[in-house]
């Protein structure tokens, strides 16, 4: 139950921060807003990992190189994201978002990439995929 509240959680601070980094680009522009975002989001997490962080940041070196690309995604996510909000507003924009991660999320299961376990995506799922499809469309209707 936890990870059904951390989600909703999530999606609701992505479309909100979406929305907000959109409006932050529109009044000074793409990269800039881009740069104080991922730097307001690491000076916090440097803050929170002083005060409760219990790992070992050292073991950096030991991890495969492949896992140290997350950071970089981030700068990828939060441009795309505000580009997609601006080109298709929010709610087309965040329901295609999430068709993408669904698709990637199925992929990386279906082939157990990364260390996951392998899950079938079954007719079931397709089904999902297409109802999600098929409301990003109702969504668009004008």
């Amino acid at each position: 139950m936890i990870g059904f509240l951390f989600s909703i959680l999530a999606g609701a601070a992505m479309s909100i921060q979406g929305v907000m980094n959109t409006r932050l680009q529109d009044g000074i522009g793409l990269w800039e807003a881009n740069a104080y975002v991922q730097g307001t989001a690491f000076l916090l997490s440097l803050a929170v990992m002083w005060l409760f962080g219990n790992g070992n940041l050292r073991a950096l070196t030991d991890m495969p190189k492949w896992t140290l690309l997350g950071g970089a995604l981030g700068l990828v996510i939060t441009v795309t994201v505000m580009l997609s909000i601006k080109g298709l507003h929010p709610a087309v924009a965040i329901s295609t978002i999430l068709i993408a991660q669904l698709l990637v999320a199925a992929a990386i299961e279906a082939f157990g990439w990364m260390g996951q376990e392998k899950v079938a995506f079954g007719i079931k799922q397709w089904i999902g995929l297409g109802l999600m499809l098929g409301g990003v469309i109702v969504f668009k209707l004008r």
